[in-house]
């Protein structure tokens, strides 16, 4: 049976207004501290952000602990729910779920609004890692109301991307999506990080940009051949999921480690 959306009311609110303002004027403090080469100023400015960053961190893996087995879906902020790209990442999402996996998505609009939209259709999990950004996004209405976080700092919420993922479905997007997809695959490769499935979706959209890694790239010897493995191009959301579950049934894992 479906469920309707939590709530038409948003269930986190990104910082207030006046605490938005105190970033601002702290902002100012320390570039005028740059200026006037105050540097004991600006070392213990600094030195306060770390409590911020570890209560960030906290809250994360407080919440996402016992998630389960998810996936993210990243995509384009600006893509319309009338878009074609919107409702592959639903049909994704809603398959995702049939096939015993939450969906993690950034908790904005856009592609992360259909994803979220999806799973919350399939009654499966919605997680979303939402941004305070100085335009404001929000977090959508389709996340569960106990599983929206909403971090300051990018770094953060990157890992937890990694961390709680079992593998990214990259629709087309811009440079954010870009930066996940990039520094995921650096991460692998380097072997930071276990091997998990990076899945693109959009054989149109990423082709030039496959084409430049196989071209330049491998011929230059910036990256090894091997490396075009640790992602594969797709167009349909069957594809996209078979390219999950392949993933672990060809390593013998299984998503739930």
């Amino acid at each position: 049976m479906k469920r309707t959306p939590p709530s038409t009311k948003k269930s986190k609110t990104p910082p207030d207004p006046e605490a938005y303002q105190q970033a601002l004027e702290d902002e100012h403090r320390i570039r005028k501290a740059f200026k006037d080469k105050d540097w004991a100023e600006i070392k213990s400015s600094d030195s306060w952000v770390i409590f911020k960053v570890m209560s960030e961190f906290v809250e994360g893996f407080e919440k996402l602990a016992k998630i389960g087995p998810c996936v993210t879906i990243f995509g384009s902020a600006r893509t319309k729910p009338e878009h074609a790209y919107y409702k592959t990442a639903e049909h994704i999402a809603r398959k995702l779920v049939q096939h015993g996996y939450g969906v993690i998505t950034g908790g904005g609009p856009g592609i992360m609004e259909a994803g979220n939209k999806g799973a919350h259709a399939a009654g499966g999990k919605s997680v979303g890692l939402n941004i305070f950004l100085p335009f404001e996004q929000k977090g959508n209405i389709y996340i569960d109301p106990d599983k929206l976080i909403t971090f300051d700092y990018f770094f953060v919420r990157k890992v937890m991307f990694v961390k709680y993922s079992q593998g990214f479905i990259v629709m087309p997007g811009g440079f954010g999506t870009l930066d996940e997809l990039t520094e995921a695959l650096t991460l692998i490769q380097t072997k930071k990080i276990g091997r998990f499935p990076i899945v693109l979706v959009g054989k149109k959209f990423w082709a030039g940009m496959v084409d430049w890694i196989k071209e330049v790239l491998v011929d230059e010897k910036m990256i090894s051949p091997e490396d075009l493995d640790l992602f594969c191009v797709v167009d349909t959301p069957e594809d996209a999921v078979r390219a999950i579950d392949e993933f672990y049934s060809k390593y013998l894992l299984s998503p739930n480690f």
